[in-house]
């Protein structure tokens, strides 16, 4: 997910997470913090709209037993180069990746579009927030049903790294 100041355009959800548990989680915490106008998307076309947002995916085809293979990564890298890119290169851009295949496939798209690799390479863990050049990425644990059932990714840690990470990109 990249998150960008109103004036980058915003308003781009990709239809990911619509109408499943997982996406009821994630719009809720949106919601919350001023990032949607509505706390729930169930179909294409149901009104939701991020504000200064963008909701993408590191795999765009739903993969067998939902456990993406390196090689679904490669193939589909190009297409979150591009989304990334329509974050600007006005300002830095802010990401927050929503698990630990998120952050490095957030942390190779950046990469590719020109931000340092760093060294040693950043480890995810939620909460934190690394620098990579001018850009700057949030990890978050995945609203999944096994982290959000479990209380390992609760409603409240979501939405305090949502809100330090939109902070961010309307600051800059």
């Amino acid at each position: 997910m990249g998150l960008a100041p109103a004036a980058h355009g915003g308003n781009r959800t990709g239809r990911i997470f619509t109408g499943d548990e997982s996406g009821n989680f994630l719009f809720r915490a949106l919601h919350a913090v001023g990032l949607s106008n509505q706390p729930q998307s169930v179909r294409p076309g149901d009104g939701l709209e991020l504000a200064g947002a963008l909701l993408t995916a590191a795999v765009k085809c739903a993969p067998p037993d939902n456990r993406p293979l390196p090689a679904e990564f490669d193939n589909c890298r190009e297409y979150l180069v591009r989304e990334t890119g329509l974050l600007g290169s006005d300002s830095p851009r802010v990401l927050l990746a929503l698990g630990g295949l998120a952050f490095e496939s957030c942390l190779s798209a950046l990469a590719e579009t020109g931000a340092p690799r760093l060294r040693p390479r950043p480890r995810f863990v939620h909460g934190t927030r690394y620098s990579v050049g001018r850009d700057v990425l949030y990890a978050s644990y995945h609203p999944s049903q096994q982290n959000t059932f479990t209380g390992r990714l609760t409603q409240r840690m979501l939405r305090a790294v949502l809100r330090r990470a939109a902070r961010e990109a309307q600051s800059s």
